[in-house]
């Protein structure tokens, strides 16, 4: 049976969204391409029409990891203030396959190297970019602060999730949203 482009490339985005969501959970070694084939409702014999190699399935997945996030701002009063909520909360620590692949792949993407680590830079410096935005400024102070600021919130949720659901966990989760919506760093 022949498919159409349309399902071939239908099929592909499954497979790459697949894939995102279980290294955002469990990094680029472990899912298998049985495993991420199965999650994306196909089977493992068609993935060779889609993908040289696992390796070349990764770096796409975790280009796409990087880069599918909702918008947390839009049509706030406060856009700074949202960010925090969302970026820096319960759900984004219990909700890895959803979450930022900032935070996911932090210290899977320097062994993976090449065009994933490049995508990662690249999403780095978009986080960046519209922290200076919301801290208003384009000078080395406000430079600093987003870099500080993307920082503590990354780090936050990395800690966070090595904690579990804890209330240590909650705690530093508050303590860095709150530090972040009242630009108390630095």
């Amino acid at each position: 049976m022949r498919h159409s482009k349309e399902d071939k490339a239908a099929s592909h985005e499954r497979i790459v969204a697949a894939a995102a969501a279980r290294i955002r959970e469990s990094g680029t070694e472990q899912p298998g391409v049985a495993e991420i084939m199965r999650a994306a409702g196909l089977t493992h014999g068609g993935f060779y029409k889609h993908f040289g190699s696992r390796e070349e399935l990764i770096v796409e997945a975790v280009q796409r990891a990087l880069t599918d996030i909702p918008e947390l701002t839009a049509g706030a009063e406060d856009p700074m203030a949202a960010f925090a909520d969302a970026y820096v909360s319960a759900a984004h620590r219990d909700d890895p396959a959803t979450g930022c692949g900032v935070v996911a792949l932090g210290t899977d993407v320097p062994r993976v190297g090449g065009p994933a680590q490049e995508a990662y830079r690249a999403q780095v410096e978009r986080y960046l970019a519209r922290l200076q935005q919301l801290l208003a400024g384009d000078d080395d102070d406000v430079r600093r602060r987003a870099a500080v600021t993307l920082s503590a919130m990354v780090g936050a949720v990395m800690i966070a999730r090595a904690l579990g659901p804890t209330p240590r966990s909650d705690e530093i989760l508050r303590d860095v949203r709150e530090a972040v919506r009242e630009r108390r760093l630095l």
